[in-house]
């Protein structure tokens, strides 16, 4: 069930989960083809609202940062996830694009400094019987072997998490959307081939969520949800209209947003929450709700 709203009766309950992708500062080449609006301040206030939101644990879907190997570039995310930790707010990480560029080795060095949980070959962290799989879709900077056991975790994972009568809910992330209608990166078939298959078989896993196209994107398909959730700093992409790939949210395209899940008895209220056009504050724009097991 979706809705579609500027206000919420979630919207004062503490979230559990909190998800944000794409927090990169722009780089120079984006700003000579797409718009800049005060893209680091907008990734200031998201995380300053997170944390007014008090989730228990933070997700970031990858492209924390523009270039991951500078160490220059992570000064300003340093001191937002000091905040949050400073609140008792654990925060994850997966590998973007941005976060492995140019000098793999040295920037997944530096990722891993700040998100010590993270394995770059998929991992999963359980909160209040709601599992979140993160995997790893930079499969150019992966070697074969780290591929296939990619594949092998994720499907033994799945079929774990459906076997595990303390979970209820199953959501898969990676930072590469396997659906999408961005004029700059489109949908991801290699998603698409390594991990649709084994998601879809899932009895549980019920949401796929991404970012990379820097945008607000909802879709349906084969009876589960897919969202794009990449408004976090990065330029906003233009987005194509699609008759093969219908967009549940074709209204609802704000620059700048994130995701919060308030677990009730019965269902999983995801709410998309988006920042003003005049930066004054955030509002909830849009909601999904997942029932459980």
């Amino acid at each position: 069930m979706v809705f579609l709203l500027k206000t919420s009766p979630l919207a004062a309950q503490s979230a559990t989960l909190a998800f944000v992708s794409d927090t990169q500062e722009p780089m120079w080449g984006e700003k000579l083809f797409l718009h800049a609006n005060r893209n680091v301040e907008a990734t200031d206030l998201i995380f300053k609202e997170i944390i007014k939101q008090k989730p228990t644990q933070v997700f970031i879907l990858g492209d924390v940062v523009a270039l991951g190997y500078k160490e220059k570039k992570w000064k300003e995310m340093d001191t937002r996830l000091k905040a949050c930790r400073d609140e008792g707010i654990r925060v994850s990480a997966l590998l973007g694009n941005h976060d492995v560029m140019m000098r793999a080795k040295k920037g997944e060095g530096r990722f891993k400094h700040r998100f010590p949980d993270q394995v770059r070959t998929g991992f999963q962290i359980v909160t209040d019987s709601i599992a979140v799989v993160l995997v790893n879709s930079n499969f150019k900077k992966l070697s074969a072997n780290d591929v296939a056991f990619q594949q092998t975790w994720l499907e033994a994972a799945l079929k774990n998490l459906d076997t595990d009568p303390s979970i209820k809910l199953t959501i898969v992330t990676c930072h590469h959307a396997p659906l999408s209608n961005s004029k700059i990166v489109g949908s991801s078939e290699a998603i698409q081939e390594h991990f649709l298959p084994a998601f879809n078989r899932s009895k549980k896993a019920k949401l796929f969520m991404t970012g990379h196209s820097h945008a607000f994107e909802h879709f349906k398909n084969d009876g589960k949800d897919f969202l794009v959730i990449g408004g976090g700093g990065g330029i906003h992409q233009p987005l194509r209209e699609s008759e093969s790939l219908k967009d549940l949210a074709p209204t609802y395209k704000p620059m700048f947003h994130f995701v919060t899940l308030t677990r009730t008895t019965r269902s999983l209220f995801l709410s998309s929450h988006f920042l003003k056009d005049d930066f004054s504050g955030f509002a909830v724009g849009y909601q999904l709700e997942l029932p459980l097991e």
